[in-house]
């Protein structure tokens, strides 16, 4: 009986630290031949994580977030199904103002990656939104989108939405 309970204890502190270790910064990690495209193409960056972000920026990240990895996400950006990830990438030890916005599209068995935006002087985070109107932040131009967007935003600073219109990438300021 004692080693019955010490089996399931056992067994739970195991999924305990598996699932612990799936919200880790590690859970987050680019697929490898990603790692080398991206690395190959910006060397000396580094997807952001929450601790490249001041405290207020984390703050408001989280409440709108959770736990999200502020600077990847995945999205169908392209609307073919495809493996696409959203990347905010900065430089290890340098300025904030190197912040780079990238989508990388695997097709086939290597990476598209696109250069869509870059910002600073803070470190800007990344978000995706469903396909829907939406209008620039001087109500001047909109965006139809059908296949789900890219917020690129610096918060208390500026918001950029890019969608794919199946020719090319379209882009509105939502914040400034």
């Amino acid at each position: 009986m004692r080693f019955l309970a010490s089996s399931a204890v056992g067994l739970y502190l195991g999924v305990l630290v598996q699932t612990a270790g799936a919200t880790s910064p590690g859970a987050c990690d680019l697929p490898q031949n990603l790692q080398r495209e991206v690395a190959s193409k910006y060397p000396g960056k580094k997807v952001v994580t929450l601790a490249d972000l001041q405290d207020d920026d984390k703050g408001f990240f989280q409440a709108d977030h959770d736990n999200s990895w502020p600077g990847l996400v995945k999205v169908d950006f392209y609307g073919d199904g495809k493996p696409t990830l959203a990347l905010v990438l900065i430089g290890k030890g340098e300025g904030k103002e190197s912040a780079k916005l990238v989508v990388a599209h695997q097709v086939e068995a290597t990476w598209k990656i696109t250069l869509l935006g870059t910002g600073g002087p803070n470190v800007p985070v990344i978000w995706s939104l469903p396909p829907g109107e939406y209008r620039d932040v001087y109500g001047n131009r909109t965006i139809r989108a059908t296949r789900p967007v890219i917020v690129f935003f610096q918060y208390e600073a500026w918001g950029i939405l890019y969608a794919w219109t199946g020719k090319a990438v379209n882009k509105i300021w939502i914040a400034d």
